[in-house]
């Protein structure tokens, strides 16, 4: 749904995207994170046809946003980091006007009471706070029924409660086939929502993977990720170490009988840890747990190399190791960056 190569722009002489490149599939959610300069505002602007790249192309849905703005508006939805509306505007107004640029729009009540805003409807908007504001500008982001939406730091201003909930609007709209650009500065968000992220540093796409490949990758260690393909169990991944031990871990259900694995070659221990079984064994194990697991219909991912008992990097290490320790800046520090982001 959104196709994006070899992408450069420049400002004067500042190279804000040196070379950019990614694609993002139908109903997937898309992370875009990175440290203030690394170009990701830019990147996002140029999918949305804001700005015009200097070289390489953009397509949405199969659209250039460059030269068919009019085509583009009509599949794309965008809530942007910093926008504004006439102060005096009323919230019902506002979602009633963004409704009739579209053939068919969603229920815009709809959507203002389950963004919390069902009580504001005659509020102006120059009168909501700040995460009433961002809100009210996902809600104009979702009532053109788009097929792609880019939400830029969706939650900011947000308190902890209502950032959940639009993170189960956002599921919500997913599961209707939508797909959606995520650009955030939350790891805990990222984690949560992103089938996949591309770490963008210095104009480059520096890493592109699962928040649990991304997290799982050993330093200078050898490392091979992939989504795993939904069978029996979800979300498994597996932890081996050169030549004698090994960790695997993965998320069960009711049809997988965890108690086989106690049998299998070389297993010294199952245990529970959350919502996961965890395997030890030795290389022997590896073999025939993925036997095992292939018979009941899962396809283990995220296979990584590591010593036995070595602790999974979070996401935040493996953020600040891939973009050489910078850390994210708030979001009112990024928009004071202002276009070159």
């Amino acid at each position: 749904m959104i196709e994006v190569q070899d992408l450069r722009k420049q400002y004067g002489g500042r190279l804000a995207v040196a070379d950019v490149s990614f694609r993002v599939a139908e109903g997937e959610i898309f992370g875009v994170l990175g440290p203030n300069g690394a170009g990701k505002t830019t990147t996002v602007e140029c999918i949305a046809g804001l700005r015009v790249g200097d070289a390489g192309s953009v397509r949405v849905a199969g659209l250039d946003p460059w030269t068919d703005r009019a085509g583009v508006t009509r599949v794309l939805g965008v809530q942007l980091q910093e926008s504004r509306l006439q102060p005096k505007l009323r919230v019902a107004e506002a979602v009633e006007l963004y409704a009739s640029f579209y053939a068919d729009p969603a229920d815009g009540h709809e959507l203002l009471t389950r963004l919390g805003l069902a009580d504001h409807l005659d509020q102006a908007y120059g009168r909501l706070s700040g995460g009433q504001q961002q809100r009210l500008a996902v809600a104009l982001a979702l009532v053109g029924r788009p097929r792609v939406v880019i939400l830029d730091e969706l939650t900011t201003g947000l308190d902890p409660r209502a950032r959940r909930e639009v993170w189960d609007l956002v599921r919500e709209v997913r599961s209707s086939g939508v797909t959606v650009l995520l650009v955030t500065h939350s790891m805990e968000e990222a984690e949560h929502l992103c089938d996949r992220i591309a770490i963008i540093d210095g104009g480059h796409v520096v890493a592109l993977d699962t928040p649990a490949g991304l997290a799982g990758r050993p330093d200078g260690g050898r490392a091979a990720a992939g989504r795993a393909d939904r069978g029996s169990a979800d979300g498994a991944e597996v932890t081996a170490a050169a030549a004698t031990a090994v960790v695997m871990s993965f998320v069960p259900d009711g049809t997988l009988a965890t108690d086989a694995l106690r049998t299998l070659p070389g297993a010294t221990g199952v245990r529970r840890e959350d919502d996961r079984v965890v395997l030890t064994g030795d290389d022997a194990t590896v073999l025939a747990a993925l036997d095992h697991l292939r018979a009941a219909g899962v396809r283990p991912g995220h296979l990584r190399v590591a010593e036995p008992g070595t602790r999974r990097r979070s996401l935040d290490e493996a953020y600040l190791s891939l973009t050489g320790g910078r850390a994210t800046a708030t979001a009112a520090t990024d928009a004071s960056r202002g276009r070159t982001r």
